[in-house]
């Protein structure tokens, strides 16, 4: 089904690419909705029936003034042939189909000259004599430090006269110490084998990254290391577009957004798909990818990429996007989301150079940090985790733990109607209750105890109560979830929002301001 938004990003522009260990080279990048398509340039046969060759065979003369009208960089020193980095604008037009700027020369006259210098490529031209045959092969991926144009309206000046120097970084003129007696204007043949074949310099496609499930990255591979400009698309089944570099920081930015803004469409529009398979309570809220920061770093990898995804009561964590039902068993680790607390770190609680980062203390009490790409998917994130908390509170109304006080066995209910209460395990007989509005402060020894200070509404006076639990940090999460979402149900900007989300992702579940169902638990007094 095709469907669009107006968020939808698309873009083209060029940039270098570094692609393994290879000298950055010119690619054209493509934005659309769903795919960003990384291209090179190439060289193809259009006469007829479009196809690709690797070698091309040109004979051209020489010119009385402006010689072959061609100029060349490059060579052996630098690990790639010599290669043609301009055309005279008097000589272009003959020249049009059959030679281009970056072709790259491998054969003089039938001599191999692949791996010569630049100047020994050079001498060889200049004894060539009045004609010379150039097999020629275009050289995708030239190293930018050439700096060759990216069409052919770059042309060199003829002349007549010979600079007597030459350089590989630096264009070489092909005239050099050559006057030959005759005034014959250049003439080009293609193959001798098959004239009339005409060649076209294009943008062929090295690369697709389809963006469903593609993650970012702007960071070296494990380290909290940030490049300078450049970032990489790794999709979803691993291929990588190579470090892409921009010129800018700002040009950098701008394409990591609308990179991030159609991965996000996309995954929106995925996650509505799927939730028309789950129940009511079990839609998934969020899904995407981020960085977490390795407990114990081996081989001093530093980070990780996991998939993270907010659905029902959990949060999951994937070392790869859910596909099927079954995926969902198999989730490395699984939280239920009212027992952690997430925190986002702000510049002076930053652990590392790594930027954009939350973290997340689960039941345990342990702190797993985890970083995001841009500072909008860690708003998206941070949105997504009060919605998922909220949620889910709403719908379980009320939680209870068992405890000691005292030496016996209790149970304490949070409840989100009633606020907390207390009741002997045995007998369900309730030995106190206290609202939410009623907890004036806590604290805890970060083992098993919490003492609670509630106020008396009557006296107005502070009664401590001391219970101890053997799942702490779930016990104090839990409470945290159900406190944020009693202050939510007085924000009217997040009940508003809250409809609108559950209206399209969950369609069943109403404002808390309507009518709440009857406690879960049943107690006797």
């Amino acid at each position: 089904m095709d469907f669009k938004t107006s968020n939808e990003e698309t873009k083209t522009g060029i940039f270098l690419l570094q692609d393994g260990n290879e000298e950055p080279f010119n690619v054209r990048l493509h934005l659309a909705r769903d795919i960003l398509t990384i291209q090179e340039q190439d060289v193809i046969c259009v006469s007829g029936e479009p196809f690709y060759s690797s070698e091309r065979t040109v004979t051209i003369r020489r010119q009385t003034i402006g010689g072959f009208g061609l100029s060349i960089k490059g060579g052996a020193e630098h690990k790639i042939p010599v290669v043609i980095s301009k055309i005279s604008k008097e000589q272009k037009a003959e020249l049009s189909g059959l030679l281009f700027i970056g072709d790259g020369i491998l054969q003089i006259n039938g001599i191999n000259v692949r791996s010569y210098r630049h100047e020994e490529v050079v001498q060889v031209l200049r004894n060539a004599g009045e004609e010379v045959t150039l097999t020629v092969s275009f050289l995708k991926r030239t190293p930018a430090f050439l700096k060759l144009p990216l069409c052919e309206d770059c042309t060199c000046v003829p002349s007549d006269q010979s600079s007597g120097t030459s350089s590989p970084l630096c264009d070489s003129g092909l005239h050099l110490n050559y006057h030959p007696n005759n005034t014959d204007t250049l003439s080009c043949s293609s193959w001798p084998t098959s004239p009339g074949l005409r060649w076209e310099k294009r943008w062929v496609d090295l690369r697709l990254i389809p963006l469903l499930h593609s993650r970012l990255s702007q960071y070296m591979p494990g380290s909290d290391v940030c490049r300078q400009n450049a970032f990489q698309v790794i999709a979803v089944d691993g291929v990588c577009s190579g470090v892409i570099q921009c010129p800018t920081a700002e040009e950098c930015l701008e394409w990591l957004q609308a990179i991030a803004t159609n991965i996000s469409t996309l995954t929106k529009h995925n996650v509505k798909k799927i939730n028309r398979n789950f129940p009511v309570n079990q839609q998934i809220i969020y899904m995407g990818w981020v960085e977490e920061k390795e407990q114990d770093m081996v081989q001093d990898r530093m980070y990780t990429p996991k998939f993270l995804a907010l659905r029902g009561s959990s949060l999951f964590k994937f070392s790869a996007p859910p596909v099927t039902t079954w995926d969902w068993t198999r989730a490395e680790k699984s939280f239920t989301i009212y027992e952690i607390m997430c925190k986002i770190l702000k510049d002076g609680d930053l652990v590392d150079q790594r930027r954009h980062c939350f973290c997340l203390q689960v039941d345990t009490g342990e702190d797993t940090f985890f970083s995001v790409e841009l500072d909008c998917e860690l708003l998206v994130w941070e949105k997504a985790f009060q919605m998922a908390t909220f949620l889910e509170v709403e719908r379980i109304q009320c939680k209870t733990y068992a405890c000691i006080m005292e030496s016996h066995l209790m149970g304490l209910t949070v409840d989100f109607s009633m606020g907390f209460v207390c009741f002997d395990a045995a007998s369900k007989a309730v030995l106190w209750r206290y609202k939410f509005s009623q907890l004036k402060g806590s604290s805890d020894d970060g083992k098993s105890k919490i003492k609670f200070l509630f106020q008396n509404q009557d006296t107005k006076l502070i009664e401590a109560k001391e219970l101890e639990f053997s799942n702490l940090f779930a016990v104090l999460h839990c409470i945290h979830a159900f406190f944020a979402a009693k202050v939510a149900c007085l924000d009217p900007m997040f009940v508003g929002s809250q409809n609108a989300a559950t209206a399209a992702a969950v369609n069943t579940i109403t404002s808390v301001s309507s009518t709440m169902p009857p406690s879960k638990i049943k107690y006797t007094t």
